[in-house]
């Protein structure tokens, strides 16, 4: 298989070609021969036409590569090594949404040929692989896993929007269905990852390794989260104490704040999903959960509390709301948690201006109905909610953000704690953060 990808007898496919998927396939287009396949013709357009949507890579980058972007499936044909990297949401009642990752079993499976091996990136809890995507596999290709074809899982660890921490410098976790494809999987890998991979025992070990990764993380800002509800009854600054807290060698420096995404926020349902299959209930998974699930509600409650605090009517106060991506400096809006925010204000009467300039807008409109405002057109507001730490947001000074009110009972809502909350308090805002 390596010889063949080197010599340009065969070539190796990336199905999906979001934030996760592209990069690999840039990637690997500096080594082989790589097709790049999306169902979506207008994301496929944008890329042949030399446009990065995620901006993971950049244009200039996505204009060099040699990646063919494709959107149809009947190219996989040509590829032998094919790389399954589509997203593994849930669905409302927080139950696994696999059609993802069975749709893409089903076109890698069409057009699979005798002698390929297929690798799934996507996040999903242990068995899946095995159980799910192998019969399908089989029943579209009409060949035997084992015999005609391989499988492997090596999860993704790509961070969007992390410019230090990309596929190249991360340690890849690969995995094989036997000990020869384990073998090719990770040489193949091992042509790009320049941190080395990691060969776990098994495919149902690769798979747990990973949903654990942001479980873990999960739990530890829900902590965080917790301790800011009482600090905040307690009439401590959050933020201070965690300041205080990390002078302590091993203290772990997380932070609170709202944890939506396609991974933090998702990955911990689809472990407790299968957990409760087999009859085990999660207690401190699904504790962390509910209480990261509820950070959006709890934030508007203040945004709220602070406007009767300060005698402004709270049904029809101009409220605007700075960030609405799932994270810092980065366009994907999938599973926001500051959708949450502007719902729970809708409730008490505000129609909130939403305003983030990096965020992927068709998508914010698309996927929640939220038309953005220019920050240009942010004036006379009676609360200010800084939802996102995007570098513009963290940049802006008293003075900018004083033009943005109408008069002086100032409403700042700081979710982050990305501003000197002394300067505002002093200058008489009323002040609020997690």
């Amino acid at each position: 298989m390596i010889e063949q990808l080197l010599n340009g007898n065969t070539k190796l496919s990336l199905i999906g070609l979001g934030y996760v998927g592209m990069p690999i396939a840039v990637a690997f287009a500096r080594k082989v021969k790589v097709i790049g396949f999306d169902i979506n013709k207008e994301k496929v357009a944008l890329y042949q036409a030399g446009i990065d949507p995620t901006r993971e890579v950049g244009d200039e980058v996505i204009k060099s590569t040699t990646v063919e972007f494709t959107n149809d499936e009947k190219k996989l044909r040509e590829a032998k090594f094919h790389i399954v990297a589509v997203p593994t949401p849930v669905h409302a009642d927080h139950t696994p949404d696999l059609s993802p990752v069975e749709g893409a079993s089903r076109i890698v499976g069409r057009n699979l040929v005798k002698g390929s091996i297929v690798v799934f990136e996507s996040t999903v809890y242990p068995g899946v692989t095995e159980d799910i995507c192998i019969p399908i596999l089989e029943q579209e290709s009409g060949l035997v896993c084992g015999k005609d074809f391989k499988v492997g899982y090596s999860p993704e660890r790509i961070n969007p929007g992390d410019k230090v921490h990309r596929l190249e410098t991360i340690t890849k976790i690969v995995s094989g269905m036997d000990a020869d494809s384990l073998d090719t999987i990770a040489k193949v890998y091992e042509l790009v990852v320049e941190a080395g991979v990691y060969r776990a025992a098994s495919i149902k070990v690769a798979e747990a390794a990973k949903v654990i990764e942001n479980s873990q993380r999960d739990i530890n800002i829900a902590f965080m989260n917790e301790l800011s509800i009482i600090f905040n009854k307690m009439g401590i600054s959050t933020k201070s104490v965690l300041e205080a807290a990390s002078t302590k060698w091993n203290f772990l420096k997380f932070f609170p704040g709202l944890v939506g995404g396609h991974c933090i926020g998702v990955d911990p349902y689809y472990l407790t999903y299968k957990a409760e299959q087999l009859g085990y209930h999660s207690q401190i998974i699904l504790a962390g959960r509910r209480i990261n699930d509820d950070m959006g509600k709890y934030v508007a409650e203040h945004v709220v509390k602070k406007l009767i605090s300060v005698g402004t009517a709270v049904k029809g106060a101009k409220v605007a709301v700075l960030g609405f991506t799932f994270k810092e400096n980065c366009p994907d809006t999938r599973n926001t948690k500051v959708i949450d925010i502007v719902n729970e204000l809708h409730e008490y009467g505000i129609d909130p201006l939403v305003c983030d300039p990096v965020a992927d807008a068709r998508e914010a409109k698309l996927l929640y109905g939220v038309t953005f405002t220019p920050y240009s057109e942010l004036c006379d507001l009676d609360a200010l909610v800084i939802a996102v730490s995007h570098s513009q947001f963290s940049s802006l000074s008293k003075a900018e953000l004083d033009y943005l009110f109408k008069r002086d009972a100032r409403v700042l809502i700081d979710v982050k704690s990305i501003l000197d909350r002394t300067t505002f308090e002093e200058a008489g805002y009323c002040y609020w953060s997690l």
